[in-house]
């Protein structure tokens, strides 16, 4: 891998992960009780020895830039980096990225002096574990210009996604961003009936784009250097077909994109279940993130079903289902959450930690209050839930915005710092 170098794209202003996105950038989103989506494409690449990393950032990008500096401080004596390039400007371009392609072209002038044969493109919002050594050999022994990590998909996931299509040896003829469903219907199937490069999935007859792209070096700087594209899937991808060897690199893992509210909500609900079909806790390809120094985290006559809690938290007698519960979470007495995500909290408020019942109009403490009721929530960081609130959408509202929290298809989210008065009802 030492002829590689990768880029992953930090992504735009994230609007449909709002308010998540609200503070931070897309890849900087918390997952999984501990992590931040931004350790998945870096601890894949990082499996494979590839330890050359930029990661391209434009919005709310001081987090992201905190949490990388934090957590990837790789070896003095190696060459190995994981740096930020941010947007900027420059006498040539005063502009923010227009498109991933864009915020590609626009770093090209940090990272193309590097020594590298063959870029590697990530995106910082998906889900998955994925062996880019195998992926960048199937680039090389197919003699390919452009390689794409894809994947099979039902009729009802291809709307979502861009869709090829494929001549009978695998060689991508035609791609599709995002169809339709009366279009897809047309389509019918990714492949010809003839296709001897791989055999029909039942159910699954589109193969679509993971967003996840090879280019060997002069392909990709010519490609920037003389047309003006700004997005890959929009553009570059499609233009390429007829004058370059594009080829496909089936995946047959887990992949989720997550930069949706109920996209993200239901991959975090996902780590709970036995039969989860993407963990963290790999043992011979972890997910790695900063490393914090925290304490295992306390119950005190709690009861937990298919939960996962995150070190650093305190939960004094409460019932928890079908939830995760992220770093330095103070849950009191007799709540009782279900079906709900608590990305945790940056620090203890440890003034609190210790006193009684609150006064009438008083802040409450950070974590979830005494009594609380959440099911179907997602709780931001060093959100404050007071005593009695009861966070239910019991009307099935899909979309509002209220005095401390945001509901988005159906699901209710408190912003990161908000404050839901004790007793509040939605």
């Amino acid at each position: 891998m030492r002829d590689v170098l990768a880029l992953i794209l930090g992504g735009g202003q994230g609007t449909r992960l709002f308010p998540l996105t609200h503070q931070r950038s897309k890849p900087a989103v918390p997952i999984g009780s501990k992590y931040r989506l931004i350790d998945v494409p870096v601890s894949n690449c990082l499996h494979v020895d590839l330890r050359r990393i930029f990661v391209l950032t434009q919005f709310n990008s001081a987090s992201l830039n905190r949490h990388i500096a934090q957590a990837y401080r790789l070896d003095v004596f190696s060459e190995g980096f994981v740096d930020i390039l941010a947007a900027e400007q420059t006498p040539e371009n005063n502009n923010w990225f227009q498109g991933t392609a864009d915020a590609v072209r626009r770093a090209m002038r940090h990272f193309a002096e590097y020594d590298a044969q063959y870029y590697l493109i990530l995106a910082g919002d998906h889900l998955y574990r994925m062996n880019f050594a195998e992926m960048l050999q199937a680039h090389r022994d197919t003699g390919a210009e452009i390689t794409i990590a894809a994947q099979p998909v039902t009729p009802a996931e291809a709307p979502e996604m861009g869709i090829f299509h494929f001549d009978r040896d695998g060689q991508i003829v035609g791609f599709e961003e995002k169809p339709k469903a009366d279009r897809v219907s047309q389509i019918g199937s990714s492949l010809p009936a003839d296709a001897r490069f791989m055999r029909p999935i039942a159910g699954k007859p589109f193969v679509a784009s993971m967003g996840i792209y090879v280019f060997s070096r002069q392909t990709l700087l010519d490609i920037l250097e003389q047309h003006p594209y700004v997005d890959f899937g929009k553009e570059i991808i499609p233009a390429s077909l007829g004058t370059h060897r594009v080829r496909p690199y089936l995946f047959e893992g887990y992949w989720a994109d997550v930069g949706t509210i109920g996209s993200f909500y239901e991959a975090n609900l996902a780590l709970t279940r036995p039969d989860s079909p993407f963990r963290f806790y790999d043992p011979v390809r972890p997910i790695y993130t900063r490393a914090r120094f925290l304490p295992g985290a306390r119950f005190d006559g709690c009861t937990l079903h298919h939960s996962v809690v995150a070190e650093g938290s305190f939960l004094d007698p409460c019932t928890i289902t079908e939830s995760i519960v992220g770093i330095r979470t103070r849950i009191n007495r007799d709540a009782k959450i279900s079906r709900s995500v608590l990305l945790g909290a940056d620090y203890y408020d440890t003034a609190t930690t210790t006193r009684g019942p609150r006064a009438r109009g008083e802040r409450p403490p950070l974590g979830i209050g005494r009594g609380a009721v959440l099911d179907r929530v997602i709780v931001d960081k060093n959100a404050r839930i007071g005593e009695g609130v009861r966070l239910t959408n019991e009307r099935g509202v899909e979309h509002a915005d209220g005095d401390g929290y945001h509901i988005r298809n159906g699901i209710v989210i408190v912003p990161k710092n908000a404050t839901v008065p004790a007793g509040t009802v939605v």
